[in-house]
């Protein structure tokens, strides 16, 4: 079992930065893929970012690639994401996620946080 809570979400105008925490619990936090996931207002929940169990490799959705970092610290159990170049399309509920077989669909994922709200004013 893994609870993840998320922190960090926030308004901030285009093109400010944002950084979201998420804290695992549990024993076990280095045997699974992170990642973020994302829902806008009116749409459907999408991934954002995923890292793997060691940190040594990520990936990023087309529409963050370059703006957004995503990393993690396996000793605290933590994994961040860092958004800089916000555009108000950013505009979401940020949710940290949890997985064992990779990270891009919802129905990949084992956990999931209760959700930040990122709103980012034009």
């Amino acid at each position: 079992q893994v609870q993840l809570v998320e922190s960090g979400g926030g308004l901030v105008q285009a093109g400010g930065s944002l950084r979201l925490s998420c804290a695992a619990s549990g024993r076990t936090f280095s045997s699974y893929v992170m990642g973020w996931f994302r829902q806008p207002p009116g749409k459907e929940r999408e991934w954002v970012a995923a890292i793997s169990m060691s940190g040594g490799a990520t990936a990023y959705a087309d529409s963050v690639k370059s703006r957004f970092t995503i990393s993690r610290d396996n000793a605290e159990n933590t994994v961040s994401l860092q958004m800089n170049s916000l555009k108000p399309e950013d505009t979401a509920v940020y949710y940290c996620a949890a997985g064992v077989v990779g990270l891009r669909l919802p129905r990949q994922v084992d956990y999931w946080g209760q959700g930040t709200q990122v709103t980012v004013s034009s």
